[in-house]
């Protein structure tokens, strides 16, 4: 597969990958050379990336736990004095060898460290590889609310090694999935159709490299989220609500970030449908698709006002105001769109039925 190109870096795909991470490590001659896993990372897929690499550069491993739960301003800390104490500087390299929670937080780390030294983003997931490693949003929790710390900042090289997803299990490629599928939604009804016929066991490569192509020309046309890029969110002001509220409960209540945000994309589905044109047919659509997939989850009536309150944090907001991304059809978005507060309970109610 070709590589994809951006502004200021490259997303290469396999042993192309190997190659280009190689040469650059020949020609930037860094002092020294960190990778950040998660244990899961460490044990399942550092030995494979250690054997494609070529430099003599001292390599130091610096694990954190895994785990959305550990996206914290904590591990933060401790990663910065573990860089500190082993001698980091802003001719370092950090590479992030894992999901999204390790991709966001260590380009969140090496974005602040000293001010800033250069990362590499290696995603092992089926979620990072088409979304969390992929224009430059770095940052952790704060709490139990998503994202709420960071920087956009871009990396020197993304590598998509397709063959980590075998160390996945069937959920957390599920989890990858709803977000391919989020961007049929948003930019392209074909690929929409063509994903909801794939098997999440099925070869992905190619659709990889579509969602990772869709995304990045998103992130061209406006890389700080002013405006278009903010289509991305679709479904994510509900369901980083839902993650949110779920994560509060516990590590054995919490949901992986892509089955909240299939719920999410029903819900606002729904919203799309009575706000901006979406047709009937195409929710029902949507919804039968997310729900082939994912189980139905079960929302008390504190649940549902739990996650209502939550939505005044949503990041897309402005001047007091909750900013929707909805649909006016598959494959086309709509940004900044104002919903009532009533429907957000019909909404619910639609999911539910």
């Amino acid at each position: 597969m070709d590589a994809i190109i951006t502004d200021t870096y490259s997303v290469y795909f396999n042993e192309e990958g190997y190659r280009a991470l190689n040469q650059h490590l020949k020609k930037e001659r860094y002092s020294k050379l960190f990778v950040l896993t998660d244990e899961n990372t460490h044990r399942d897929c550092l030995p494979v990336f250690l054997s494609s690499l070529e430099t003599n550069l001292e390599i130091e491993i610096i694990e954190m736990e895994a785990g959305e739960v550990h996206k914290t301003i904590d591990t933060c800390v401790q990663i910065w004095h573990a860089l500190s104490e082993l001698g980091a500087d802003r001719r370092s390299l950090m590479i992030n060898l894992g999901g999204g929670v390790v991709t966001d937080l260590g380009g969140f780390v090496a974005s602040t460290f000293k001010r800033g030294f250069p990362f590499v983003n290696v995603p092992t997931s089926l979620l990072a590889m088409v979304d969390a490693s992929i224009g430059g949003k770095t940052g952790v929790d704060l709490g139990n609310l998503k994202n709420q710390i960071g920087v956009i900042r871009q990396p020197e090289m993304v590598l998509v090694i397709p063959g980590f997803l075998t160390t996945l299990d069937k959920r957390q490629l599920n989890s990858g999935f709803a977000e391919m599928l989020k961007h049929g939604l948003i930019s392209s009804g074909k690929y929409w159709g063509d994903l909801k016929d794939i098997k999440v066991n099925d070869p992905l490569d190619p659709f990889i490299h579509t969602s990772v192509r869709i995304k990045n020309q998103i992130v061209l046309e406006d890389p700080t989220e002013k405006n278009l890029r903010k289509v991305l969110n679709f479904g994510h002001t509900l369901g980083h609500a839902i993650e949110s509220h779920f994560l509060e409960k516990g590590e054995d209540k919490a949901l992986l970030h892509g089955e909240a945000i299939a719920i999410g994309m029903i819900l606002e589905g729904f919203l799309s449908h009575r706000v901006s044109g979406l047709g009937l047919h195409q929710l029902e659509d949507i919804k039968n698709t997310f729900l082939e997939r994912f189980r139905k989850v079960d929302f008390t009536e504190g649940d549902k006002q739990a996650i209502i309150d939550l939505l005044k944090f949503d990041k897309k907001n402005t001047h007091g105001s909750i900013n929707f991304v909805l649909l006016k059809r598959i494959g086309e978005a709509v940004i900044d769109q104002q919903v009532s507060e009533d429907l957000f309970r019909e909404a619910f109610a639609y999911y539910e039925d």
